[in-house]
């Protein structure tokens, strides 16, 4: 059953907006004004809004905005006697999925809230599809650090804080970084992941905030930077400590004002991007050597996340093994095989150099060349 929070200040429209959705089956909540309702949107779980525009404390149109920053898949109709077409276009440009004017007519208003509430469920669908899709992994584990990961990312993937995520390489920082965007708001747009470490000091830039034609001799056409394609979503910076001393004076541009220029361009194109990025290096001694920008430092990192090495975190290896006996047998279209306790004991004891990477390259060994059963002796052999 549906949940919608009523927000206005007079209390005969509230009642009757109130028994309207009550016959229908949905169930209703109430707030007085903007601020109040603004507090129990946040606090509660709704499935719409119906909001008045003209009330105390918080009006209606800020109402909207706060709401939209908080979570932006809760559709918001405006409900008003005071409006005009102005006030409506305005609504509607900041984020409402509709404008009703008071009195509302009644099989208007319960068919927006019907396409409303389609809208919503084609939104969840789509996540949903989007998520096997992409297939993108659990973060296995439930030792302490692991449990404070997946904690810190529930608190912070729905706001838009800057996130610096540490650790080893092959560790886990990029699947980090992929639920941030998952579990946000702007998981409806792109996650767009750049390796600074891959690509060449000379063509950084280029590849970061696009490039006019003819800004420079390959440049045979224009070219839309990770910046533009990550508008509207998430832009993961992997292996930043390697990135250019001047694409981090762009970076850290970018990031100022929202604003960035294309290689070879003299006009500024705004940017809506959330930056997630990840480094297997320490960033602070990076500064001291004089190869990474304190201030760009300070800015990407708002919320730090330090992903911890496979060895510091051995009593996960059982559960990382067994998934990964799952998930690579049905890779090959077979039966998942079974391991012994001594040979989970042995890779317990290894150390690993390459961390969780390793680990799925190695149970990927062992399932190709053991048994129906992977012994301790397997695991000395292979591994």
């Amino acid at each position: 059953m549906a949940a919608i929070l009523i927000i206005d200040d007079e209390r005969a429209i509230r009642n009757v907006l109130k028994d309207i959705l009550t016959n229908e089956g949905y169930t209703t909540d109430e707030a007085t004004d903007g601020e109040e309702g603004l507090m129990k949107f946040k606090s509660g779980t709704y499935d719409l809004v119906l909001c008045d525009i003209k009330m105390p404390k918080i009006d209606g149109i800020e109402f909207l905005q706060k709401a939209k920053e908080f979570n932006s898949d809760i559709p918001i109709i405006m409900i008003s006697g005071h409006g005009n077409i102005e006030t409506a276009v305005d609504a509607v440009k900041k984020g409402a999925f509709d404008y009703i004017a008071k009195p509302p007519d009644l099989n208007r208003l319960l068919i927006t809230i019907r396409n409303a509430m389609d809208k919503t469920s084609l939104v969840k669908e789509t996540k949903v599809l989007k998520k096997k899709v992409i297939g993108i992994q659990d973060i296995i584990g439930q030792t302490p650090p692991i449990i404070k990961i997946k904690d810190t990312i529930d608190k912070v993937a729905a706001t838009d804080a800057r996130v610096l995520v540490t650790g080893e390489n092959g560790s886990g920082k990029e699947l980090v970084a992929k639920w941030l965007h998952e579990k946000s708001n702007r998981s409806s747009g792109a996650l767009v992941e750049v390796n600074c470490a891959a690509i060449p000091a000379e063509l950084i830039e280029s590849e970061l905030f696009g490039h006019e034609k003819g800004s420079f001799t390959s440049a045979i056409k224009q070219r839309i930077g990770k910046f533009e394609q990550a508008h509207g979503g998430t832009l993961f910076l992997d292996e930043i400590g390697d990135m250019s001393l001047s694409a981090q004076a762009k970076v850290l541009r970018a990031l100022q004002e929202g604003k960035i220029t294309r290689v070879g361009g003299d006009k500024e194109i705004s940017v809506d991007v959330r930056v997630v990025a990840a480094t297997n290096k320490d960033l602070l001694k990076e500064v001291e050597a004089k190869n990474f920008r304190l201030d760009l430092y300070h800015r990407l990192g708002v919320i730090l996340i330090h992903v911890p090495s496979l060895n510091d975190r051995v009593d996960d290896i059982p559960l990382l093994v067994n998934h990964f006996l799952v998930d690579i047998a049905k890779d090959y279209g077979q039966s998942p095989k079974t391991i012994a306790p001594p040979a989970i004991e042995l890779l317990k004891k290894h150390h690993w150099t390459g961390n969780i990477r390793e680990l799925r390259n190695v149970v990927e060994r062992l399932i190709i060349l053991s048994g129906k059963e992977i012994s301790a002796n397997d695991v000395k052999n292979y591994i």
